[in-house]
């Protein structure tokens, strides 16, 4: 199931409460449905084997189908990918497992500092793509690389990640990095307005996707951001980079979250409410701010440090200013 599991992962940063539960199985909000109106936090759609094969079942529509049709259901393009490295796989020789002596199960072993075969952007010239992007959103370059073949170089870093590396791409890469400064995944993301704009490769799939941990001082107030750039406009801030989990235990106490100015988006209404709840503090946007995220708020000429700063929440009074926002 090397392909499916693959595939799936591929797909995560796209489902809502995205987890595996155990061996062959996962769990998330349902997609097709979206689950429970009245519980965001139910997560009633589950991937799980049979025979062989992985397949999608959500307990709140009934629908069900084999993962293949969920993926081209969210991404056609996704599943053509898919289909091409499952028919690939399909025609290798099958390998006679009772002549296998002995299997080696560990964690793979990658280079320490995988960026040594990378640009980063601030080597690059002002009128290529991928500076002159990050440049037209203002956004700082040092902590930014660049590769032209993003599937080749990925397979170098975690090999077999990418069977099909024939329509590869040039990608911005955002490195993930631990405290100690030493990169566990990154996220590369396209110059392109179609296909997938952002793809998660995790080096160590058991670490949370957080982007900003070499860069924090955790004595201090920590900011959190949905988005890497989004971080990189706010003093001593992270981004969870799709990851939907407490990060208190990780970070400690003292944190803000800060979601996009998207209060008709259920996610992120979902994920607020479930903060306030828990006691953390979040960021209410004012009325009067037209711009969905930091980056656009920075663009627009608005302090975004001291807005978030002003507009920092927790308890009733998150509640009550949370509740006039998503009117």
């Amino acid at each position: 199931m090397f392909v499916e599991i693959k595939y799936l992962n591929l797909l995560s940063t796209r489902l809502d409460k995205f987890k595996r539960k155990k061996d062959s199985l996962w769990n998330f909000r349902c997609p097709i449905c979206g689950d429970s109106q009245r519980n965001r936090t139910k997560a009633r759609g589950f991937v799980f084997q049979i025979k062989g094969d992985l397949v999608y079942k959500c307990h709140n529509c009934g629908v069900s189908m084999p993962l293949g049709k969920l993926i081209e259901h969210m991404d056609p393009q996704l599943y053509k990918e898919y289909k091409l490295e499952k028919f690939q796989n399909s025609n290798k020789p099958r390998i006679d497992q009772r002549k296998v002596k002995r299997v080696v199960s560990t964690k793979p072993v990658f280079k320490k500092n995988i960026l040594d075969g990378l640009v980063s952007l601030d080597n690059l010239n002002n009128s290529h793509p991928a500076k002159e992007y990050i440049l037209d959103r203002r956004l700082p370059t040092e902590a930014l690389y660049f590769t032209e073949k993003f599937k080749e170089w990925t397979n170098s870093v975690k090999p077999n990640t990418f069977q099909d590396v024939k329509e590869d791409e040039g990608r911005i890469i955002i490195p993930f990095k631990t405290q100690e400064g030493v990169v566990f995944g990154y996220q590369g993301r396209s110059l392109s307005n179609t296909g997938l704009r952002y793809i998660t490769i995790l080096l160590d799939e058991e670490r949370p996707k957080i982007f900003g941990l070499d860069t924090i001082d955790y004595d201090k107030k920590i900011y959190i951001t949905e988005g890497p750039f989004d971080s990189l406009l706010l003093r001593n801030c992270v981004a969870m980079a799709g990851a939907d989990v407490s990060l208190s235990g990780i970070l400690g106490d003292n944190l803000v979250y800060v979601y996009d100015n998207e209060p008709r988006n259920t996610q992120i209404t979902s994920r607020i409410q479930k903060h306030i709840n828990n006691g953390n503090s979040v960021v209410i946007w004012p009325k009067h701010i037209i711009q969905k995220d930091i980056n656009d708020m920075f663009l627009g000429g608005l302090c975004v440090q001291n807005l978030v700063e002003s507009n920092t929440y927790v308890g009733l009074t998150a509640q009550l200013k949370f509740n006039e926002w998503k009117k």
